[in-house]
């Protein structure tokens, strides 16, 4: 039988990750630190001379907004977590796996102007060029979306070197995943929350016009299984390409729970970058989405 690891498995992704492995006959094994601190990868990382099949690398501190933009450093434990983790598999010969990095990778001004970027391509994000990359820090021209962003675009520079010395690395950039059972530190949820109230005035962070592209994390997991499959080597967006401002998402929550409300922003609460949209021409012939946004809502309003 073949065996996988998943890191993070109790988190969101890594508890729909793991049903999904199984379906396709993995016998899956699990760690989290949600389970207590004798799970702690960095740990078991060390320590470890163990290999699977495959290994899908999720452990990670995320949070919400107010996490990445109030609690930097908190975050910044990531770079910690890959660096023991890309050191294990070069250690062990571990053969194949994935690496979950973020759209929050891409250069913060390349998710501003949505005329003049609609789209973030995977090639929007090189490595070398100094008009791309620099050390400037959080809010310069080229740097990624604070030190979430900084930590996963370091990963990926791992997976490079990881890469080099025989380990298959798929690189997934997922963005915007929502679902049923997503944390209440997300915005989906938020608005689930809110429309089942049915909340009147709606609050909405910003002045609402800040878009996502807004991905069901059913399509997020077997997106990424489908290029483990097609052994899709180069690092691949994971979205729609559906560009949703946060003001349309309230009003179609409101309309899914039977009710028309008035829309509040609160321009003081954190909104991140101002446009975030998926190029898809990659990831489509490999898994096309089959979750839609008004789909994801009603199950999410269910």
């Amino acid at each position: 039988m073949k065996t996988a690891l998943v890191t993070g498995d109790l988190g969101f992704v890594g508890r729909r990750m793991v049903p999904a492995l199984e379906a396709r006959g993995y016998a899956v094994t699990g760690l989290d630190i949600k389970r207590g601190p004798h799970e702690d990868v960095r740990d078991w990382f060390r320590t470890s001379d163990e290999r699977y099949d495959l290994v899908v690398h999720l452990a990670a501190v995320v949070g919400g907004r107010l996490t990445i933009d109030g609690a930097p450093l908190s975050v910044a434990v990531d770079l910690a977590i890959d660096a023991e983790f890309f050191g294990w598999a070069v250690r062990v010969g571990q053969p194949r796996v994935v690496y979950y990095s973020s759209s929050a990778a891409y250069p913060v001004d390349l998710q501003w102007r949505h005329i003049a970027h609609p789209y973030l391509h995977e090639d929007d994000l090189t490595w070398g060029e100094e008009d791309t990359v620099d050390e400037r820090g959080p809010g310069s021209i080229g740097v990624p979306d604070m030190t979430y962003g900084w930590a996963k675009l370091t990963g990926e520079y791992l997976a490079r070197f990881a890469a080099d010395q025989g380990v298959i690395v798929h690189i997934m950039r997922p963005f915007s995943g929502y679902g049923e059972d997503q944390d209440l530190d997300y915005p989906f949820p938020s608005f689930a929350a809110r429309a089942r109230r049915r909340d009147d005035p709606f609050e909405v962070w910003g002045d609402g016009t800040q878009s996502r592209d807004f991905i069901h994390i059913d399509d997020v997991v077997e997106g990424t299984l489908a290029a483990v499959e097609k052994d899709y080597r180069a690092p691949l967006n994971l979205g729609t390409g559906r560009a949703v401002t946060f003001n349309e998402l309230a009003r179609m929550f409101m309309i899914e729970a039977g009710y028309t409300g008035i829309i509040r922003n609160l321009p003081a609460k954190p909104t991140g970058v101002h446009h975030r949209v998926a190029y898809v021409g990659n990831s489509l012939p490999i898994h096309r989405p089959r979750i839609t946004l008004e789909e994801g809502i009603r199950r999410s309003l269910a």
